[in-house]
């Protein structure tokens, strides 16, 4: 392994006028001139998770950023490009090292057992990914010594003794001026603790190696005003830029081997461990094919990643250490990193140790996959904290069920109407509010796509839901002209399709003062078709939200599966649907939101 890694740093040296193409260490590894005319390929969409440490059983705010990120994944796919999903577990660490001791455990079968909890968590939530690394792997062992080989031949690398405050919780080195004495009011007990994250230090002096951050003070804060929006939201790329503004410190990037034994060796040096946070960031390249990628096709695996999807308490991490690394390098950085708030309960921070805490599996299993998705991205918070409470989940399910489930229930059951005549008639109402619901209905998917394109999720499904809501009562008078936000529930109810299909009664008479039917029908077709179009297009641009339901709601408008793309949610664009793929009769089938069990 040694002699690899150093064959890779000469190789390296050879070819600093391309320092992101890294060539292969193998000594029979095909010649990469054979390569060098290949047409380009399109980069695919990468987006990324963390990687979750193994030390505990997966909670709400694990599920939380999966399903952002999975989110992102699925719409740009739905776009019809190649979209990657990359997430995983870090399984090195001091943390993790004496979680294993705790639980009496070899460390290698305590990570085994609880990287499985993520993958079951992934598997229960309906996430797409594509790579699920674990750091205990040899592929990424491999690319994160070769990375530090490089740091070392660009002389960002130097020996040196250390000592300060160690947070073993947050795998984190705190200055002097960053702890406190505190108080633990359950047990009386005093200890310093990080006034970061409240989580408590212990005093560490060692000789180990540093990383030459301060040398790289500029060139970040350069990179932060050339992408302005490299950070959402803005108030912690404000936050970033200041604290590399107030200046940087190198950073301690190895631990003595007798301290840290669980983790990837220094290369050269095997009584020192590699740091946990380098060794874990380099995960995002690692499944990108670091360090082979191929001259010319060096972005065919996604990286520079599109967005780093990350909570909000591993920013520094993510926004400084990580790009002051490929910056060292000179690796691109990163596209965006959007940064998510936390979930309470009880407007009470999150604990394991009190118990305050919430198990994502069983919320799944008692509300189903798509409804903790839609509540997760519809209430979650990304600027600001949000509060977790199974009402609220109720409450989102029943607001489902009233708008959407009740268009589509609506409109594929009315006894006056045929959805596939509708459609194949394929007219729209041509009266103001027919039209006023028609160019918002036109306007939607540009609208979601720029919102998603913004990492706004939330707004992005509130945009789509303002389609199909009636938010409010509406006077009978205002029939025919009053159509707010092109609202399609309230469009239908003023436009009143049954009010044209009933121009007969029981016994094929004409009712006094009805139009004819020469008005009637084509009415009627237009009304149930422009409501028909609404339900489509609203079930194409949710199914990055909710996969299995929109799956569900698509099957029952008789769409075909190879026209459900991002394309497809336009006007017009389909005009074979209607006739429903599974029974519409009134069991849970034919709903698309059926009762909660």
């Amino acid at each position: 392994m040694r002699n690899r890694l150093l064959n890779a740093t000469r190789h390296f040296s050879r070819c600093a006028k391309a320092p992101w193409n890294c060539y292969p260490t193998h000594a029979n590894a095909l010649s990469y001139r054979n390569y060098s005319n290949a047409p380009p390929i399109e980069k695919p969409y990468y987006v990324t998770t963390p990687i979750f440490y193994v030390n505990a059983a997966p909670h709400i705010g694990h599920l939380y950023t999966i399903v952002l990120s999975d989110v992102l994944k699925r719409f740009h796919a739905l776009k019809g490009r190649k979209a990657i999903l990359c997430t995983g577990t870090d399984e090195h660490g001091m943390k993790i090292q004496r979680a294993a001791e705790k639980a009496r455990q070899d460390v290698r079968a305590f990570c085994d057992l609880n990287s499985k909890a993520f993958v079951d968590l992934a598997k229960a939530a309906d996430i797409r990914y594509d790579h699920f690394i674990r750091t205990s792997e040899p592929d990424h062992r491999f690319a994160v010594q070769h990375f530090w080989l490089m740091l070392k031949e660009r002389g960002y690398i130097y020996e040196s003794k250390h000592e300060g405050w160690y947070s073993v919780s947050d795998e984190s080195f705190y200055p002097q001026a960053a702890v406190h004495l505190t108080l633990d009011p359950a047990t009386g007990r005093k200890f310093m603790a990080s006034q970061e994250t409240g989580k408590e230090v212990e005093w560490t002096s060692e000789t180990n190696y540093h990383f030459r951050m301060s040398n790289l003070r500029d060139r970040l804060l350069q990179h932060y005003a050339d992408n302005p929006r490299f950070v959402e939201p803005s108030t912690r790329m404000q936050d970033v830029v200041q604290q590399v503004t107030d200046g940087l410190s190198d950073l301690s990037i190895s631990r003595p081997v007798e301290r840290l034994s669980w983790g990837i060796p220094v290369p050269d040096d095997t009584s020192q461990t590699i740091y946990v946070w380098l060794d874990a960031l380099v995960n995002y390249l690692t499944k990108a094919k670091y360090p082979f990628q191929i001259p010319g096709q060096e972005s065919a695996a996604g990286w520079p990643a599109d967005v780093h999807v990350i909570g909000k308490d591993i920013i520094r991490f993510h926004c400084i250490y990580w790009p002051a690394f490929l910056l060292a390098l000179d690796l691109p950085l990163p596209k965006q990193i959007m940064t998510h708030a936390h979930w309470t309960l009880g407007r009470q921070k999150m604990s394991k140790s009190t118990g305050n805490v919430v198990n994502p599996f069983f919320a799944i299993e008692r509300f189903g996959s798509d409804t903790m998705r839609y509540f997760l991205i519809h209430s979650g918070g990304i600027r600001d904290d949000s509060d977790y409470d199974n009402m609220f989940i109720i409450d989102c399910y029943k607001n489902l069920q009233g708008s959407l489930g009740n268009l589509v229930t609506r409109v594929i059951r009315g006894k006056g109407w045929d959805v596939r005549r509708a459609v194949k008639f394929g007219q729209t109402d041509d009266s103001a509010g027919g039209r006023t619901h028609l160019n918002a209905l036109k306007e939607l998917p540009s609208a979601v796509d720029q919102k998603m394109i913004g990492l706004q999720l939330g707004a992005a499904m509130k945009q789509i839901f303002s389609m199909v809501h009636q938010r409010e009562p509406f006077p009978r008078e205002s029939l025919r002209t009053n159509i707010k936000g092109g609202q399609t529930n309230q469009y239908m109810q003023i436009a009143s399709p049954w009010y044209y299909s009933a121009r007969t009664d029981e016994h094929g008479l004409r009712r006094a003062k009805m139009p004819d039917i020469e008005y009637c029908i084509p009415k009627v077709n237009s009304i149930i078709y422009q409501c028909a179009e609404s339900i489509r297009i609203c079930g194409i641009l949710l199914q990055a939200v909710m996969p299995g339901r929109m799956k569900h709601l698509l099957d029952l408008m008789g769409v075909d599966e190879g026209k459900r793309m991002f394309r497809d949610a336009v006007v017009g664009a389909d005009t074979a649907y209607g006739t429903p793929m599974v029974d519409v009769g009134k069991g849970r089938e034919g709903v698309v939101f059926p009762p909660l069990r």
